[in-house]
């Protein structure tokens, strides 16, 4: 799988780029501010639509501009054309000149595991980074779980508004809680299924670079110890008080643990960035020990902080990735390039929202 076309249209600084791109080893190089995690960030918009910088459309819409357009086509199995626009106004999205209408259609055209400086927040942020991880890996291994996440979204937020009214209606109150309760209990099957799994994976990771002996353990902890709608009813009064519902798989959390503690609380900054990489690296070998090749690696201006070892947890990956066909992108100044990786590279040239390929 590879993304063999890139369009963009008044997309952050970009107001027009038209490139092919190639299987392998992408090196995109140039100074801050220039647009290398711009293009990554595209490329990761026509995965999952959404950015992994955490941030709206209006962000990504070209300064004056009303909207943008982001169009890609993927060589995979077959070859798919995807076009997206988005303004305030309008939202299209289309794969092969077919409008979609349900997401369980369109996600899974492309595959993508991004690396970048916002992964610490896996490890030292609060528990909706961690639940955004495992939703993010079972929609992309699990083609009913998406539809599941938002049928359960939109029932907790109708609920949550009822709570807030002065006096909510019991009848429609109970319709919202036994549709959370039969949605939830499938998540919590889900992520209690996926964690054992993915578990085994990311400690071998931890090992490749760690320099220390100590022991990775994820533990899922769902916030329903027993029985979902038997919970929520019991926690109906306090419920009155807080106005939320205050129990569910909203309200989950994936514990990282370093020797049977909590690395958040107690690792050094050198164990959460290692973790951070280590959780990233289990997702991709996860993705491709699933679906048999590997996912298309974008990795942000994050190798020339890593010492030598870090950086060697990357070379299994990046060898499948060209021994496969596959693809990785990944930025860096000049300054930070570590010119360790001896493979081939094609490389390209930033500069205020251009891309030049340069010549060998």
């Amino acid at each position: 799988m590879h993304l063999a076309h890139l369009r963009l249209r008044d997309f952050r600084n970009y107001t027009r780029l038209d490139v092919d791109f190639a299987p392998g080893f992408h090196l995109l190089l140039g100074d801050n501010a220039q647009g290398k995690t711009n293009i990554l960030e595209a490329i990761y918009l026509i995965a999952t639509l959404r950015s992994f910088r955490g941030v709206g459309g209006a962000q990504m819409v070209r300064h004056g501009q009303r909207g943008y357009f982001v169009g890609g086509k993927v060589v995979g199995q077959g070859e798919h054309d995807i076009k997206m626009y988005w303004s305030s106004p309008e939202r299209s999205l289309s794969l092969d000149a077919r409008p979609i209408r349900k997401l369980t259609d369109y996600l899974g055209v492309l595959r993508t595991v991004v690396f970048c400086t916002e992964d610490l927040q896996l490890v030292k942020g609060v528990a909706r980074a961690r639940r955004r991880f495992l939703d993010l890996l079972l929609s992309q291994t699990h083609a009913g779980y998406l539809p599941l996440l938002q049928r359960y979204t939109r029932a907790l937020r109708s609920r949550n508004a009822l709570l807030k009214q002065p006096r909510p209606d019991p009848t429609a109150l109970d319709g919202f809680s036994r549709e959370l309760v039969k949605s939830g209990e499938e998540i919590i099957r889900l992520r209690h299924e996926l964690v054992p799994k993915f578990s085994p994976r990311a400690r071998l990771a931890y090992h490749r670079i760690s320099s220390e002996a100590e022991e990775l353990r994820l533990e899922y902890q769902p916030s329903v110890k027993q029985d979902f709608s038997v919970e929520l009813a019991q926690s109906r009064h306090r419920e009155g008080a807080y106005r939320s519902t205050l129990i569910g798989p909203h309200r989950d959390d994936l514990q990282l643990l370093l020797d049977d503690r909590s690395a958040a609380q107690f690792g050094s900054e050198g164990q959460k960035r290692t973790l951070a990489i280590t959780l990233k690296l289990a997702q991709a070998e996860y993705l491709t020990g699933l679906h048999g090749s590997p996912p298309v690696l974008l990795i942000d201006d994050i190798m020339g902080e890593l010492d030598a070892k870090r950086r060697g947890a990357f070379l299994p990956l990046l060898q499948l990735a060209q021994s496969s066909h596959g693809q990785v992108f990944m930025t860096a100044t000049a300054e930070n390039w570590p010119e360790d990786p001896e493979r081939e590279l094609q490389r390209w040239r930033v500069n205020d929202g251009t891309l030049l390929k340069e010549s060998k």
